[in-house]
């Protein structure tokens, strides 16, 4: 337990908690945009641990919560079809789309199967030579190295049949997007997983061009406390820059190898961020050298009338303009048992922490 305990320890949370009080002067706005520290900062209770001049914000952290709707149509048309096996990881089975899901799908006889790695898709496509097998590659560059290193190894290995629909997305555009739409954000608590792949020198903008702070952090209690702190110092000095709480993770140069293989397979894309609309160069689609294992370009499918559900702020959620509570649906027609948004269905949405830890 030694990578959890000293990391919990109520000691040094409580001297956290202290100093906090004492340096926090001016009001501040953080947000984090990681799934994971919106689901680890309600499971611990940190927003009642701040002094009252530090509020939180839970910004499009969350890949499935952010992904289009018309993405989940498209993919739930693919599921549809006969000769198409649907691969994904968990999460996206149960995200309404129009007016169906890939879990309802399945229900009805479509071939949707949950997997724990792409790679794992492509030995079903090579189970299944006379279908056409695709994978759901939905996540920010945490989970698209390993789709992307699935791509060349079908391509290496002739899987003909095998194919990628790519709602995969990178995080410094919508950062940014968050700061242009002047949501009023003084620092950013930087996702862990995310940097562990691309380093620490995607943040520089930030404190350089805007003047917000940037701190990576884990996901313990004091991991996310002293990030905090770091970020208060900061901007109570007036010194904005990166840093990299994370360390025991996350290095400067992030891991080369995963960056290479992205570079490799993918390239920048213009993207539709749930909440924040098309974001130019946001996303990840496959370029030249691997166009053939492009689902969307090669399979052809009836895509649905797109049906958006009365009511569901999502999209203001995941901009950090309102909180769960503040939508009629939460807690009442939308739960986790049926979830009418993205929000309440993914284990990283910032409506299933409410629901789970704060309702």
């Amino acid at each position: 337990m030694k990578w959890i305990d000293e990391f919990r320890n109520k000691t040094i949370v409580k001297a956290l908690v202290v100093e906090l009080e004492k340096a926090s002067i001016t009001p501040l706005r953080l947000m984090e945009v990681c799934g994971g520290h919106t689901m680890a900062i309600h499971r611990f209770g940190i927003p009642q641990l701040l002094p009252k001049t530090i509020e939180l914000l839970s910004g499009p952290g969350c890949p499935v919560c952010v992904t289009d709707q018309r993405f989940i149509d498209h993919a739930i048309a693919l599921s549809r079809q006969p000769d198409i096996i649907v691969g994904t990881f968990g999460d996206l089975v149960r995200v309404p789309g129009s007016s169906s899901t890939l879990e309802k799908e399945r229900a009805k006889g479509a071939d949707v199967r949950v997997l724990v790695s792409p790679v794992d898709a492509v030995e079903v496509a090579k189970e299944n030579p006379l279908k056409k097998v695709v994978f759901l590659g939905v996540g920010f560059e945490t989970t698209a190295p390993t789709v992307a290193a699935s791509i060349i190894q079908a391509d290496n290995e002739g899987v003909l049949n095998y194919f990628i629909l790519s709602a995969h997305k990178v995080m410094p555009p919508a950062m940014r997007a968050i700061i242009n739409e002047d949501i009023g954000v003084n620092g950013y608590i930087c996702p862990g997983h995310v940097s562990t792949i691309t380093g620490t020198g995607i943040y520089d903008e930030f404190p350089e061009k805007y003047g917000v702070s940037a701190v990576v952090s884990g996901f313990e209690p004091i991991d996310l406390l002293q990030s905090i702190l770091m970020s208060v110092y900061q901007l109570e000095s007036k010194h904005p820059r990166v840093e990299n709480q994370y360390r025991r993770f996350v290095r400067t140069e992030g891991n080369i190898m995963a960056q290479r293989i992205m570079s490799t397979v993918f390239q920048p894309t213009d993207a539709y961020w749930r909440g924040l609309g098309v974001i130019p160069k946001s996303g990840l689609s496959l370029n030249s050298s691997y166009i053939q294992h492009d689902a969307a370009l090669n399979i052809a499918s009836d895509i649905e009338p797109l049906n958006i559900p009365r009511g569901c702020i999502c999209g203001d959620i995941l901009k950090g303009l309102k909180r769960p509570p503040d939508c009629p649906l939460f807690g009442k027609i939308c739960t986790k048992e049926n979830p009418v948004g993205a929000c309440m269905v993914s284990n990283e949405g910032a409506c299933a922490a409410y629901y789970l830890y704060v309702a």
